[in-house]
């Protein structure tokens, strides 16, 4: 049976898009869904939601007052809530299974970097086995407290004052007899060198130089340019290469005083020595701004450069200055601080001036200490410091001169 054939009428899409527009002015709009019937639910701020959940996240940051202990009072007088700062506990060694000595430089009555280091080594030897570290050095030992020092032995202030390496050759050679230590360790330096190769000759033992790896069965160092690393089981005498240790930070030991000047002192008259050997004076200026420990700098904000002069000579440090300063030639491009000039490792950098570029910035990385003078206060190099003043460098140049001559003359 055949069907009829069903007739189907063509749909105009064009029609159907005109039915669902509705006209609003002269502009179509088109209705996509109904629209719902008004409800009388109050609509939620979404950025409300997050912010309080932010804020129970995460409260809100303030400022470390005690940082600075004269800031104390002025927190408390504010009302800022002053947290706690970390108490480092007292690690005392009673009674230590053996002592490691460290005869330190201390020059001009200071802990250097390498002395810290040395202090350093002598842990990783001491706290393998429950030994104790007995630091040498000319001074207290409360400063050598916090480097890592178990015991202190202090040495005549004097003995600073000149140059006589017999002296303290023939105190590490008493400091062997009285306390059997199982290590002596010295700073590679000229003067540490000097003294450790003078009690090994009087000892007749071998020194091993330039420990650049320690630990309680292997000591290692670079030979032959570095191409070669020379190891050998750590003997009593050794000298610590600079920079091969890091120092320690976070620690306190009790640096406890050992009265051994009787001993240390014992013969001091007799011993031979060189007649008028003494330290000579040396141009700040003639040493290598990697060699110096204390560098004055100036940027761009220096325009005194007789104050500059005469400042770094009252202070005697060694004048550098930035890729601006260079440029212009106020001072030689060998003075030139950054990764495109010289990477300094100085013990103390004095910047005049300087607003601290990223590449200058780099080329100070290993300085320990940091002073800024720079009338910006949001300048790179003031976050940069320790410790920053926010001042004219034409000010406080002339100030500090004046400062320093009254000391003197006082």
């Amino acid at each position: 049976m055949t069907h009829p054939p069903t007739i189907r009428r063509r749909v105009d899409p064009r029609a159907e898009r005109a039915a669902r527009t509705i006209l609003t002015g002269q502009r179509p709009r088109l209705l996509r869904q109904p629209v719902a019937a008004a409800t009388n639910e109050r609509r939620r701020d979404p950025r409300a939601i997050r912010d309080a959940a932010l804020v129970q996240r995460q409260p809100r940051p303030r400022y470390d007052w005690t940082r600075d202990a004269a800031s104390v009072g002025i927190a408390a007088a504010i009302g800022v809530a002053v947290a706690a700062a970390p108490v480092i506990p007292l690690k005392v060694i009673p009674e230590p299974a053996y002592l490691i000595l460290a005869m330190l430089d201390r020059p001009g009555g200071e802990v250097s970097e390498h002395d810290r280091q040395v202090i350093a080594a002598a842990r990783l030897l001491a706290d393998a086995g429950g030994g104790a570290v007995v630091t040498v050095s000319t001074g207290s030992g409360e400063a050598l407290a916090e480097a890592g020092s178990d015991r202190h032995v202090a040495l005549p202030d004097g003995w600073a004052d000149d140059y006589v390496p017999e002296r303290r050759a023939a105190a590490a050679s008493a400091l062997m007899a009285a306390l059997s230590p199982r290590h002596i360790l010295f700073p590679d330096s000229p003067d540490g060198a000097d003294v450790a190769r003078r009690v090994a000759a009087a000892a007749g033992e071998r020194l091993f130089a330039g420990v650049q790896s320690l630990g309680p069965d292997r000591a290692t160092r670079q030979s032959a340019g570095g191409s070669l690393e020379t190891g050998h089981r750590p003997t009593r005498l050794m000298t610590v290469a600079a920079d091969a240790f890091a120092s320690l930070d976070s620690v306190r030991h009790e640096a406890r005083p050992l009265d051994l000047t009787a001993p240390v002192t014992a013969g001091e008259e007799v011993l031979p020595r060189l007649a008028g050997a003494r330290r000579l004076a040396v141009d700040p200026d003639a040493l290598s701004l990697s060699e110096t420990d204390f560098i004055l700098s100036a940027g761009n904000g220096v325009t005194d450069w007789q104050s500059f002069a005469e400042l770094g000579e009252a202070l005697g440090a060694t004048r550098a200055g930035s890729r601006v300063v260079c440029d212009a030639g106020h001072l030689p491009r060998e003075r030139q601080v950054g990764a495109s000039g010289t990477v300094v490792s100085a013990r103390c950098y004095l910047a005049f001036g300087i607003a601290g570029a990223p590449q200058h910035l780099q080329g100070i990385t290993g300085v320990r200490h940091v002073i800024a003078v720079n009338t910006d206060l949001h300048a790179e190099m003031i976050k940069r410091a320790d410790l920053s003043i926010v001042a004219d460098a034409q000010a406080v140049m002339p100030a500090l001169i004046r400062l320093i001559r009254e000391r003197r003359h006082a």
